[in-house]
């Protein structure tokens, strides 16, 4: 394949324009694809919870339920 270094550079120009297009099409559409993954933004981490933590945040949703309850009656 003999390719000139103008032909080159148009390719890529032409390989950029196209990641641009989709990913505005993307966008427009809130659709999420493969090429999301490939996106230079970086992903949000999850932060880990301990178990402990979880344990006292289910404790004091089942008092408030417990509290709307007693209420009710």
């Amino acid at each position: 394949m003999n390719i000139s270094s103008s032909q080159l550079r148009r390719a890529a120009d032409i390989q950029d324009k196209i990641e641009s297009l989709q990913s505005e099409l993307n966008k427009l559409l809130g659709a999420s694809s493969e090429s999301d993954t490939d996106s230079k933004t970086p992903k949000r981490k999850r932060r880990k919870m301990s178990a402990a933590a979880r344990a006292k945040i289910a404790a004091a949703q089942r008092a408030r339920w417990a509290k709307v309850r007693a209420g009710k009656k």
